[in-house]
């Protein structure tokens, strides 16, 4: 029978006193209690005629509110109000069940589910709130309690929203209705259960927001309301074991002792529950939750670390009637005995589980993972065993072997030598057939790339620490775990090239071509082109290294960043020819445009770098160097060189390098080589000049290097004994032009002054005349030859040594006898000048000035030869004995002389005594001539004495020195 029903019987019989007639303000009073209960009442039927599927209007709630907080404003009602507004409580409260069932069956589909919910919790709120108001009602029985009743479901409802406030107020409104109730005197089951679970519920609440003092002295007062009951043992051991999990979950600050204390007060409860039961049922439920909580005390004493507790717990579950043989007694156990490093207990426990076919699997595969963490590399082999054990008596999966097979890895920082018995241990484990069985079949496909992974990422590590046999072995093992289908071919390529690269860290050259070559077939690639490449350099095999380059270059992922690596490669095994060609092939890509990784003018300074280091690759380097100058003319300077100071300092190398190989081409007396070179340098300089203006430094070094080249040129002839061709003579005429230019613009430019020229290198404008002067002897240019000398005579770069140099080079090869009495007597003039004279110097012009005079005037008129004569002994004279060089004054007297031999036998005799008195006077300053002074002077006097009986036929006795 429903409450409702219930109420109106009670209606029904009134008592005899209220059919009484009643007063002017009772009928008054009555008049307003009727009005606001027919307002709740037309309320309450609107919330009877909701329908689940449209939302609750809040104006109900509202409504009911605003009538009952006037209807709570009078002292008291009669017997008969009350029973009104019970009644009314109840339909209200029906009504909110009868919508709580519509909804919890239907779909949900309100949008907005939480506001629904909340409304729905206020009508419940105010049902309670109805019964409350009215209070005790004559012959309705126990009315605190159905009132309390109503606010701890209300509470509860409110709790689940989470609006911990109201749930709060609804509990505490239950307490003080019931707290005027003797606990003893209550007989009802419901209604003790009712008490306790309202003492629950405040604390469940009161955790809520933290409140912990609150939560203990609730659950310290709900263990007075058991009443003996085990029902109501395990219902407030339960909320122990809710708080005590909360803790954990939060990973707070002494959280591990809080929980184990709920714990043990959870465990205290179930065993006195267990006491109190009577029911076999209630008696193995209990029994199941105590096991369950001391499980749970053994694994919050494991992670505090207290071995010793837990290994207490788990024999105290195993001595219970029946014996506890949960599967995870052997994991705690196992643990607790690693933590108090006895090893040998720990491994029996294990070992135990292979024989206990009830532990599933994941438990035995945690506890294997459990005990190589902490054993490490000395229980590697009896987690090997433990796992091919269980493999023998019950069905794993593949996914519990990569579990294994992960943990055996490791990554606890071992040694090397420990990583390398895991690895060996995992490489026994992985190639048992029993366990390459759990991987076949398209169902285990997931676990077949997973165990791969790991057996991969193991020899990774190994190949990371250059342990290349151990990775060359894992690599193999990995290949188990590979089909030999069309989708993994590109896989299996890829672990025969590792495996190639571990050979070849391992110098086993042979194996890892066998490898690469398997590669190959498998997925021919730039990969496996290069490591052929590798291992031809290993093996020292130049030729094959340079085909494979040009393999590498037909691959179609082919990129050019291979050449550079394979010229580092080569750098690094010094096999510099393999270098220079991988190099050589990388400036073909230059020509096509594309964008490359490596500047071309980077990868011609390594190629001229690379050649260098061997001696004879001049030709080579001019090549490459010529190249450059090449394509920084068609790309322009900026563009090939770089911007800003690097492009500078790129341009600057090339020119460096091309003038000092030039230079040292020279000193090696390959002159052509040596002029290739200088023009280049001369190039590279005007690049720059060109590009900015007149820059006198890099003016001076085009000029040097035009003025060497030329010279390197006429060098290379003498040296060949070739003949420079017409087309040859041309280009060097034309290079003497810039020269010249050059060379007039440097020395007298306004900015220059006498220190700037003497820093230019003197000798510059005469190597410059000396080559200007020998091509334009070719031209038979006999004019433009003295002009050239006299230029030079008159620079501020003239020096006696080049005059003397000259001259002496006039003499030689076709002659041109007025470039050399110019140049030989501006020389003798400028000698004589200086404070102290080279007479060494002075005797060579003098004798060379002899010669010309000789050559220019013929015997017939010697006057020019007797002056040179004269001047010489005017030199000669006031000079000490021996300042004047003694060989070269005895070669003056005697020539002198001897040149009155042929004027005597002609009759001539003043010419005759002109000749001998010149050569007595030398002889008389000249050391070591006294004998033939002496024979001279005889001479002299009979001369002397037949000129007077006309005897002059007699023969001059020629001196010979």
């Amino acid at each position: 029978m429903r409450i409702d029903e219930i109420l109106t019987l009670e209606l029904g019989h009134k008592h005899h006193h209220d059919s009484q007639p009643q007063s002017q303000s009772q009928s008054q009073s009555h008049h307003h209690y009727h009005h606001l209960l027919s307002q709740i009442e037309s309320s309450i039927n609107q919330a009877e005629n909701l329908s689940p599927e449209r939302p609750l209007p809040t104006t109900i709630s509202d409504d009911l509110r605003r009538s009952l907080t006037q209807l709570a404003q009078s002292q008291s009602f009669p017997n008969s109000i009350k029973l009104l507004v019970w009644k009314l409580s109840f339909r209200l409260w029906n009504a909110c069940v009868d919508l709580s069932n519509a909804a919890s069956i239907r779909s949900r589909s309100s949008p907005s589910p939480s506001i629904l919910a909340e409304e729905h919790a206020k009508l419940r709120h105010l049902a309670a709130d109805l019964l409350s108001v009215a209070g005790g009602v004559v012959g309705v029985p126990s009315p605190e309690i159905k009132s309390a009743s109503f606010y701890h479901k209300t509470g509860v409802i409110w709790h689940e929203l989470r609006k911990f406030e109201l749930a709060s107020a609804c509990f505490e409104r239950a307490t003080d209705l019931v707290s005027k109730i003797d606990a003893n005197s209550i007989s009802s089951a419901g209604e003790r259960k009712l008490l306790l679970d309202l003492c629950i519920a405040r604390s469940r609440t009161a955790w809520e927001v933290s409140d912990r003092n609150v939560v203990v002295a609730l659950l310290n007062r709900a263990k007075s309301l058991l009443f003996g009951s085990p029902e109501h043992h395990k219902a407030l051991a339960n909320q122990y074991s809710v708080f005590g999990k909360s803790v954990l979950s939060k990973n707070e600050s002494g959280a591990l002792n809080e929980a184990l204390r709920l714990m043990n007060e959870a465990l205290d409860l179930y065993e006195k529950g267990l006491r109190a039961a009577r029911t076999r049922e209630d008696m193995l439920e209990l029994k199941g939750l105590k096991s369950k909580t001391l499980r749970f005390i053994s694994a919050v004493h494991l992670q505090m670390g207290e071995f010793e507790s837990v290994i207490k717990c788990v024999k105290v579950l195993r001595e219970e009637d029946n014996g506890d043989r949960h599967p995870s007694l052997p994991v705690l156990a196992m643990k607790a005995w690693l933590g108090l490093k006895r090893y040998v207990e720990a491994e029996k426990e294990l070992r135990g589980m292979v024989v206990n076919k009830g532990i599933p699997e994941g438990v035995w595969v945690s506890a294997v993972e459990a005990y190589f963490q902490a054993a490490g590399t000395a229980g590697a082999e009896t987690a090997k065993e433990v796992f091919l054990g269980l493999l023998g008596r019950c069905s794993i999966s593949a996914g519990a072997a990569v579990r294994v097979a992960h943990r055996v890895v490791g990554n606890d920082g071992s040694s090397c030598e420990g990583s390398k018995v895991r690895a060996k241990v995992l490489a026994d484990l992985v190639s048992d057939e029993r366990v390459i069985a759990l991987f076949s079949g398209e169902a285990a496909a997931k676990q077949r790339m997973a165990m791969q992974a790991v057996l991969w990422n193991c020899a990774a590590d190994h190949f990371r620490s250059k342990d290349y046999e151990t990775s060359a072995e894992m690599f193999e093992k990995s290949m188990l775990y590979v089909p030999y289908d069309i989708e993994n071919r590109i896989l299996r390529g890829k672990g025969f090239r590792v495996l190639g690269l571990c050979h070849l860290g391992l110098s086993r050259l042979d194996q890892a071509l066998e490898y690469i070559n398997e590669a190959e077939k498998l997925e021919p690639n730039i990969a496996s082109a290069f490591l052929k490449f590798k291992i031809y350099l290993q093996k020292n095999d130049q030729s094959g290294a340079m085909n494979q380059i040009q393999a590498m270059i037909a691959c179609s992922d082919f990129s050019p960043d291979f050449l550079s690596l394979s010229a580092h490669e080569a750098i690094a095994c010094h096999v510099l020819p393999v270098a220079v060609a991988a190099l050589s092939n990388l400036l073909n890509f230059y020509v096509t445009g594309k964008s490359m990784p490596t500047a071309e003018v980077v990868v011609l300074r390594t190629l001229v770098t690379i050649l260098s280091q061997e001696p004879n690759n001049e030709q080579e380097v001019l090549k490459f160097v010529k190249r450059g100058f090449n394509r920084a003319s068609e790309l322009g300077p900026d563009c090939f060189f770089g911007k800003g100071e690097v492009g500078r300092r790129e341009w600057n190398w090339f020119a460096v390098s091309s003038w000092n190989f030039g230079i040292k081409s020279g000193k090696e007396m390959k002159f052509q080589l040596c002029a290739d070179f200088l023009r280049l340098a001369s190039e590279f300089y005007g690049l720059l000049v060109d590009g900015q203006g007149q820059v006198d430094g890099n003016n001076v070094m085009v000029c040097k290097s035009l003025i060497l080249s030329v010279s390197a040129i006429l060098a290379s002839e003498n040296q060949r004994k070739i003949v420079l061709t017409d087309v040859e003579v041309k280009q060097t005429v034309e290079l003497l032009d810039r020269a010249g230019k050059l060379l007039r613009s440097i020395s007298v430019g306004t900015r220059l002054n006498d220190d700037q020229v003497n820093s230019i290198e003197a000798d510059l404008f005469f190597v410059y005349t000396l080559c200007a002067y020998n091509i334009q002897g070719r031209l038979n240019d006999l004019g433009s030859q003295l002009l050239l000398v006299k230029n030079f005579a008159s620079s501020k770069a003239c020096e006696p040594k080049y005059l003397l140099q000259i001259g002496l080079n006039a003499l030689q090869g076709p002659l041109n006898h007025e470039v050399a009495a110019f140049a030989l007597n501006e020389c003798l003039t400028a000698l004589l000048s200086s404070p102290l004279p080279e007479y060494q110097s002075v005797a060579l012009i003098v004798r060379k000035l002899i010669a010309v005079a000789n050559v220019r005037r013929g015997d017939a008129d010697d006057d020019a030869v007797y002056g040179m004569y004269k001047q010489a002994y005017r030199i000669i004279v006031g000079l000490k004995d021996g300042e004047y060089p003694i060989e070269e004054g005895k070669w003056l007297a005697t020539t002198a002389w001897n040149r009155a031999a042929l004027p005597v036998r002609l009759g001539q005799i003043d010419v005759a005594k002109k000749w001998m008195n010149i050569g007595l006077e030398l002889a008389m300053r000249v050391p070591g001539m006294e004998s033939y002074r002496a024979s001279m002077e005889d001479f002299v006097g009979g001369f002397e004495k037949e000129l007077c009986v006309q005897n002059i036929g007699k023969n001059v006795p020629q001196l010979i020195v």
